[in-house]
Protein backbone atom coordinates (compact mmCIF):
# COMPACT_ATOMS: atom_id res chain seq x y z
CA UNK A 1 0.00 0.00 0.00
CA UNK A 2 1.12 3.52 -0.76
CA UNK A 3 0.30 6.86 0.81
CA UNK A 4 -1.80 9.37 -1.09
CA UNK A 5 -2.86 12.93 -0.41
CA UNK A 6 -6.38 13.67 -1.61
CA UNK A 7 -8.18 16.97 -1.73
CA UNK A 8 -11.69 17.53 -2.98
CA UNK A 9 -13.99 20.52 -3.10
CA UNK A 10 -17.72 20.25 -2.40
CA UNK A 11 -20.20 22.77 -3.78
CA UNK A 12 -20.82 25.64 -1.34
CA UNK A 13 -24.59 25.18 -1.69
CA UNK A 14 -24.49 21.77 0.05
CA UNK A 15 -25.83 21.73 3.63
CA UNK A 16 -23.32 20.91 6.39
CA UNK A 17 -25.12 17.65 7.27
CA UNK A 18 -24.86 16.53 3.65
CA UNK A 19 -21.16 17.46 3.57
CA UNK A 20 -20.64 15.14 6.56
CA UNK A 21 -22.41 12.34 4.64
CA UNK A 22 -20.21 12.92 1.58
CA UNK A 23 -17.04 12.84 3.72
CA UNK A 24 -18.21 9.62 5.40
CA UNK A 25 -19.09 8.07 2.04
CA UNK A 26 -15.62 8.74 0.61
CA UNK A 27 -13.90 7.54 3.80
CA UNK A 28 -15.91 4.31 3.68
CA UNK A 29 -14.54 3.58 0.21
CA UNK A 30 -11.05 3.31 1.67
CA UNK A 31 -12.07 1.45 4.83
CA UNK A 32 -14.10 -1.11 2.87
CA UNK A 33 -11.23 -1.80 0.46
CA UNK A 34 -8.56 -2.65 3.05
CA UNK A 35 -7.07 0.84 3.24
CA UNK A 36 -6.64 3.38 6.03
CA UNK A 37 -7.53 7.03 6.40
CA UNK A 38 -4.52 8.32 8.33
CA UNK A 39 -5.58 11.96 8.54
CA UNK A 40 -8.68 13.97 7.69
CA UNK A 41 -8.96 17.75 7.69
CA UNK A 42 -12.14 19.55 6.82
CA UNK A 43 -10.74 22.93 5.87
CA UNK A 44 -14.18 24.43 5.48
CA UNK A 45 -15.60 27.01 3.12
CA UNK A 46 -12.86 28.91 1.28
CA UNK A 47 -12.56 31.17 -1.72
CA UNK A 48 -11.68 29.43 -4.97
CA UNK A 49 -8.72 30.67 -7.01
CA UNK A 50 -11.08 30.95 -9.99
CA UNK A 51 -14.78 30.48 -10.56
CA UNK A 52 -15.88 26.86 -11.06
CA UNK A 53 -19.38 26.20 -12.39
CA UNK A 54 -20.46 29.70 -11.26
CA UNK A 55 -19.21 29.13 -7.69
CA UNK A 56 -16.69 31.46 -6.07
CA UNK A 57 -16.35 29.41 -2.87
CA UNK A 58 -16.07 25.73 -2.07
CA UNK A 59 -15.92 23.40 0.95
CA UNK A 60 -12.42 21.90 1.05
CA UNK A 61 -11.63 18.44 2.46
CA UNK A 62 -8.08 17.01 2.69
CA UNK A 63 -7.20 13.36 3.33
CA UNK A 64 -4.01 11.42 3.88
CA UNK A 65 -4.63 7.75 3.14
CA UNK A 66 -2.65 4.56 2.94
CA UNK A 67 -4.46 2.80 0.14
CA UNK A 68 -4.45 -0.08 -2.27
CA UNK A 69 -4.57 0.66 -6.00
CA UNK A 70 -8.12 -0.74 -6.05
CA UNK A 71 -9.27 1.71 -3.36
CA UNK A 72 -7.77 4.68 -5.22
CA UNK A 73 -9.38 3.54 -8.48
CA UNK A 74 -12.77 3.19 -6.78
CA UNK A 75 -12.42 6.62 -5.16
CA UNK A 76 -11.59 8.16 -8.54
CA UNK A 77 -14.61 6.46 -10.11
CA UNK A 78 -17.05 7.56 -7.41
CA UNK A 79 -15.79 11.13 -7.01
CA UNK A 80 -15.92 11.69 -10.78
CA UNK A 81 -19.64 10.92 -10.92
CA UNK A 82 -20.60 12.60 -7.63
CA UNK A 83 -22.63 15.71 -8.47
CA UNK A 84 -21.71 17.67 -5.34
CA UNK A 85 -17.93 17.53 -5.88
CA UNK A 86 -16.67 20.23 -8.23
CA UNK A 87 -12.92 19.42 -8.16
CA UNK A 88 -10.60 16.78 -6.74
CA UNK A 89 -6.99 15.69 -6.92
CA UNK A 90 -5.16 12.54 -5.84
CA UNK A 91 -1.38 12.73 -5.44
CA UNK A 92 0.94 9.90 -4.47
CA UNK A 93 3.04 11.02 -1.52
CA UNK A 94 6.52 12.06 -2.56
CA UNK A 95 5.56 13.18 -6.07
Amino acid sequence: MKKYEIMYIVRPTVESEDVKKIVAQFNDIFVNLNSKVLELKELGLKDLAYEIEHHKKGYYVWLLVEATPEAVAEFNRVVRIHEQVIRYIVVKEGE
